[in-house]
């Protein structure tokens, strides 16, 4: 048996015991097994401790957890919801994330809302922007819709492939950015009016402008979409698509310097038949000259009667 010594309260010879200590020459022993209350209280705690927060206790451990949620079809979570699914702690959960999302599985495009990364998209470093803006936008209660460039690419008239991905909101946003994934907001007082689609996507549905009101917010929001000329190129694409009648019936849901712009840029495009509605429109509530450029110098620039217009640009779209 082991024993502990140490040095009595007196240094007399003998062996005397006195409570759970026994005396022996001068030194005094305990043994070493014999717990004290408070050596069984801390393990208890330390017991307790460990089954509440190690993942391997009956729970799910995080990577578990997220994958399964995956399995089912949801790929987008928050920290609260990983905090009672594991039955722990905030600091333990969010320590938990760090090291998912360190090793490549998981991303986190909102603070607090993460995302679950399938290997095909890890190289990306995060879910392609059609696959979680819709939950994203739903988790946050904001209305948006994909628009401008965006929206175009969905309809077929997007010539190349934009760097952002474009949603229109009520209210300015900071942008996103996920991994190699840039989302870039738009603020539009009245998004919620605007007409909208919705198309298929591989986490459910993606609602889009449609293709008129897409014309409108091209050429309402140019410099978000690589200029005017960019803009003249996306519309003779677009045009195809385009409803004369419908695109008047938004008229009113833009500033009338808009329709003045799209009508002209149409025009030059070679979209002529899809404006006769639109034309009528600007004839009734134009009340001013606008600028095809706004804020750039028109003084001098030839003016379009059809459209009440000057024209301080040219027009050169890449067809």
């Amino acid at each position: 048996m082991r024993r502990r010594a140490g040095r009595g309260p007196s240094d007399g010879e003998g062996e005397r015991a006195t409570g759970s200590a026994t005396r022996v020459s001068g030194l005094w022993f305990r043994p070493a097994e014999e717990e004290r209350p408070q050596d069984s209280l801390d393990k208890y705690v330390a017991k307790r401790y460990i089954h509440r927060v190690n993942p391997e206790s009956g729970r799910l451990a995080a990577h578990k957890l997220v994958r399964k949620w995956a399995a089912s079809g949801r790929y987008l979570f928050s920290t609260a919801e990983v905090v009672d699914g594991l039955g722990t702690s905030g600091t333990a959960a969010r320590a938990a994330l760090r090291r998912l999302k360190a090793n490549g599985e998981i991303a986190t495009p909102f603070r607090g809302i993460h995302l679950f990364l399938p290997p095909e998209y890890q190289a990306l470093g995060c879910l392609p922007p059609e696959q979680f803006i819709p939950q994203l936008m739903a988790r946050l209660s904001i209305a948006y819709y994909a628009g401008l460039l965006t929206a175009a690419r969905y309809h077929g008239a997007a010539h190349q492939q934009p760097q952002r991905f474009q949603v229109v909101v009520p209210k300015n946003r900071p942008p996103i950015r996920c991994g190699r994934v840039a989302v870039e907001f738009v603020a539009r007082r009245n998004a919620e009016a605007m007409p909208t689609g919705q198309v298929n996507t591989p986490r459910g549905f993606l609602r889009i402008s449609s293709p008129e009101a897409t014309a409108f917010d091209l050429v309402g929001y140019q410099e978000r979409c690589g200029g005017l000329h960019n803009v003249a190129t996306v519309l003779a694409e677009l045009g195809e698509r385009l409803d004369a009648t419908r695109l008047a019936e938004l008229g009113p849901l833009s500033p009338i310097p808009w329709a003045q712009r799209l009508g002209y840029l149409l025009e030059r495009v070679g979209q002529r038949s899809r404006t006769g509605p639109l034309a009528a429109f600007v004839a009734r509530r134009a009340t001013e000259t606008a600028s095809l450029i706004p804020g750039a110098e028109s003084s001098e620039a030839p003016r379009d009667e059809r459209w009440k217009l000057r024209v301080n640009a040219d027009v050169e779209p890449d067809l």
